[in-house]
């Protein structure tokens, strides 16, 4: 059973930083794609980043250059680091993961999801 945790998040204004790391317990992580999505009051969970087994990354187009995901394969995390935050991005942040190849931007494509962190960003 694979299990991922979410932590890093917190209340930032507009135009900070923050760094979100994903723990992954379990077999095979390097195995797995991973991605971030976020949701935010009354909206749908909607994809942010993706990595795909091979290191090939893939962002919403709202969040290309501000953001970068990575992931370290011998500590089984994710990160996702996160530059130039607008208020309209706070919500939850969930870290997800896939087996096999290929990072969708449908969440019904994912297998595994983490509790997520709230991230706040203030005016």
């Amino acid at each position: 059973q694979v299990q991922l945790v979410e932590s890093g998040g917190g209340l930032v204004q507009a135009g900070g930083s923050l760094r979100l790391s994903c723990a992954v317990s379990g077999r095979a992580f390097s195995s797995y794609a991973m991605g971030w999505f976020r949701q935010a009051p009354g909206n749908e969970r909607e994809f942010v980043a993706g990595l795909s087994r091979g290191g090939a990354t893939y962002y919403t187009d709202s969040v290309k250059v501000r953001f970068s995901i990575s992931r370290d394969n011998a500590k089984n995390t994710v990160t996702l680091q996160m530059n130039s935050l607008k208020p309209e991005e706070t919500a939850v942040y969930y870290c997800t993961a896939r087996q096999g190849y290929g990072v969708p931007t449908s969440r019904s494509e994912y297998d595994y999801w983490g509790r997520g962190t709230q991230v706040t960003v203030s005016s």
